[in-house]
């Protein structure tokens, strides 16, 4: 491998764009970490995803007003270090990594538990550690060959979906079951009625609920290796709506119909779990099949985001500049052997705490999600009301319903933020997310601003003698 920087390759088409949004909007929060919020929200859950689901859709297309004006690797890192300053740029930059390490480690674990469908007496972590070393070694080789992988991936997944709302329409409309557990859409209202849950559980599921958005916005991050991003990123945002409608509402509707929400457990993923409970054994085995393939696709989405968040944070000198460093195919080596190494403490985890990490390791992504998500909504108000009526009218992808959209959209975003700190099952995160948050701007203060703030070896201050004589000699 080469050490010096080549760059970043542009191998990424619409297709690919389109694809890995879809591969970071379908994965884990939505094939294992639907269970969670369920049980805790109950059928109202359906509402918690269309307005979680809404609000996201406002941050990606403020993203995507930002990626299409000035495209760039670690874009919204890059995007508050313009317009909110160093420091915000940092916090930023180091947070959706620090996200992406955790998301990532949700989805090897999910596998582990995919895997157990199969073969219960196998220990987790081993399934855990083979995902990690092949979908690390797959991303070590070119942005063109992970931009295939995640388009059959995800295509995988979007084929399996669509199949399953259909078979699962067919089971509700037949009335198919075992007769152990009765089938029929009044399953929706009649266990508890829809706010089974009542509404602090319901409020509760939001934190899984946008656990289950958080990724979509690396459509932002390839915008660095997008071939016409005024083009592909556009497209890849505004079917936003549709997947969320139909890949989240509609999907566990058809659960929800399927067996009485109470009876899903967090043994394996709820789309096996439905087909197991009315006797289609065979339907339950592929299924596990598509949700394995959807973690899969996660962790390689995760691997490759992660990757090109350090490279941006590294040119900026945030980061080592040993995250630079790129193979001949413009892959960025160094961050991706960094994420790879990261996961191997998941690894470590689902060997010491199987039983308790995933939901530990949701909350603290959905503190770093939404943080995100702040940030690029403050950028984007900071960006956009900067900008002159002509500046402002010339945008070529100008995000909708400005600005109350997006006021309304950020005070959504931190009530969400108190809200992991109000309930105790998931005030770690909180907890966690404050820490990190503080030791980042320690970093910061003390080593990355008086390192750019240092003189170069060689020169001498501005206002010194050997400084003016410098001057006057290159004039």
């Amino acid at each position: 491998m080469r050490t010096e920087n080549t760059g970043l390759s542009r191998g990424l088409n619409s297709r690919h764009i389109r694809f890995i949004a879809l591969g970071s909007a379908i994965g884990t929060g939505l094939f294992y970490g639907s269970s969670e919020s369920i049980r805790a929200g109950g059928p109202a859950v359906l509402l918690a995803y269309l307005i979680g689901g809404a609000a996201v859709f406002l941050v990606l297309r403020s993203l995507g007003e930002m990626a299409v004006a000035s495209p760039s690797a670690g874009s919204f890192g890059e995007y508050a270090n313009r317009h909110l300053g160093p420091l915000a740029g940092f916090l930023t930059g180091w947070t959706y990594a620090f996200e992406l390490v955790i998301v990532a480690v949700a989805d090897v674990t999910a596998i582990g538990v995919y895997m157990g469908f199969w073969f219960p007496e196998v220990p987790r972590w081993i399934w855990v550690l083979a995902a990690v070393l092949i979908v690390g070694a797959l991303n070590l080789v070119s942005v063109k060959v992970f931009g295939e992988l995640e388009f059959w991936l995800s295509l995988v997944k979007i084929v399996a979906i669509v199949a399953m709302i259909v078979v699962g329409i067919v089971v509700i409309a037949l009335g198919l079951g075992t007769g152990h557990v009765h089938v029929g859409i009044d399953n929706l209202w009649n266990n508890g009625g829809f706010f089974a849950g009542g509404i602090d559980g319901w409020v509760v599921s939001f934190a899984i609920v946008m656990f289950a958005f958080g990724g979509t916005e690396i459509i932002g991050v390839t915008a660095g290796e997008a071939e016409s991003p005024e083009k592909t990123i556009p497209g890849a945002v505004n079917s936003i709506p549709l997947r969320i409608v139909l890949f989240y509402v509609l999907t566990l509707a058809v659960i929800m119909s399927i067996t009485p929400w109470q009876q899903i457990s967090d043994s394996g993923s709820p789309f096996v779990q439905i087909f197991a409970g009315v006797g289609l054994k065979s339907a339950a085995a592929v299924l596990n099949v598509v949700v394995l393939t959807a973690a899969l696709s996660a962790v390689n989405s995760d691997i490759f985001a992660a990757g090109r968040t350090m490279y941006g944070l590294a040119e900026r000198g945030h980061g080592p500049a040993a995250m630079r460093r790129t193979t001949p195919d413009g892959v960025p080596w160094v961050t991706t052997l960094v994420m790879i190494g990261a996961l191997l403490f998941g690894v470590v985890m689902n060997a010491v705490v199987p039983g308790e990490i995933f939901l530990i390791i949701a909350s603290i992504a959905t503190f770093a999600t939404v943080f995100v998500w702040v940030m690029i909504m403050l950028t984007h108000l900071k960006a956009r009301g900067a900008m002159s009526p002509e500046e402002s009218a010339a945008l070529k992808f100008p995000a909708p319903f400005w600005p109350y959209g997006q006021i309304v959209t950020l005070v959504f975003m931190a009530a969400v933020l108190v809200l992991l700190g109000v309930h105790e099952s998931t005030r770690v995160a909180l907890e966690v997310g404050v820490v990190w948050l503080a030791l980042l701007t320690a970093v910061y203060l003390l080593a990355v601003r008086r390192r750019q703030h240092r003189p170069a070896v060689g020169t001498a201050p501005a206002d010194t003698p050997v400084a003016e004589e410098r001057a006057e000699i290159a004039v």
